[in-house]
């Protein structure tokens, strides 16, 4: 009895998840860091570095290629080696999906897209005017809620993380990370972005109560924050 050959498409499969992760693995630092450096400055600097961070992931040509589309091929092709190689469900695949599926396109269309929004009373918030201090609007008037969204999004995104280096670590350095290191290695990246949401939960309002108002109207545009 012959031995079934393997599909010819997973090795492109791989390659191209595994390309993608470097774009996404950079948009995670840029990105993360803002919150984190909370920690050192509070909102004022971490909307500095937002802002900074800004010229390279929301550029009218960064944000489609540097994010969107690496993020589509991605989740794209770990999807197609899943249907072609079925495996157990590891948690690289649940973190994975957790964030695609429920983390991500809630933070998406909370931070990116209903601040956008052209009608009252939004009147669409400029990129200048969308720092941190948005957040902590999220977080005064919704507490429980975005600190469980914004753990959600991270633990899910450093875990996935580190389970997908540990996978190209393996795959071509012969190396690889035990669970244990993992999870520190997620821990790391987690702790100093969660302590930086604890610290803006803690700082007063600075927003001007016009502007305020306007992110709250972005907020509650999305059911989850109307519930």
């Amino acid at each position: 009895m012959s031995t079934p050959k393997p599909n010819a498409a997973l090795p492109w499969l791989t390659r191209a998840a595994h390309g993608s992760s470097a774009f996404l693995a950079i948009f995670l630092a840029i990105h993360l860091s803002a919150p984190a450096l909370a920690n050192l400055g509070g909102a004022s600097l971490a909307s500095q570095v937002m802002l900074l961070g800004r010229e390279y992931y929301q550029a009218p040509i960064g944000e489609p290629s540097l994010l969107l589309a690496p993020l589509a091929l991605h989740a794209a092709a770990s999807t197609a080696k899943r249907l072609l190689s079925p495996r157990p469900v590891r948690l690289l695949t649940l973190t994975g999906y957790a964030t695609l599926l429920v983390f991500a396109p809630i933070h998406f269309i909370t931070h990116r897209l209903n601040p956008s929004f052209a009608g009252a009373p939004i009147h669409a918030v400029g990129p200048a005017e969308l720092d941190y201090e948005f957040v902590k609007v999220g977080l005064h008037a919704w507490p429980w809620r975005s600190a469980l969204l914004y753990a959600g999004l991270v633990g899910c995104t450093v875990l996935h993380a580190a389970e997908g280096v540990n996978i190209i670590l393996t795959t071509y350095f012969r190396k690889r990370w035990s669970a244990k290191t993992r999870r520190i290695a997620a821990a790391l990246c987690a702790v100093p972005v969660l302590t930086g949401v604890l610290t803006l939960v803690m700082e007063p309002l600075m927003a001007l109560s016009s502007v305020a108002a306007r992110y709250h109207a972005s907020f509650t545009r999305s059911y989850i924050f109307r519930l």
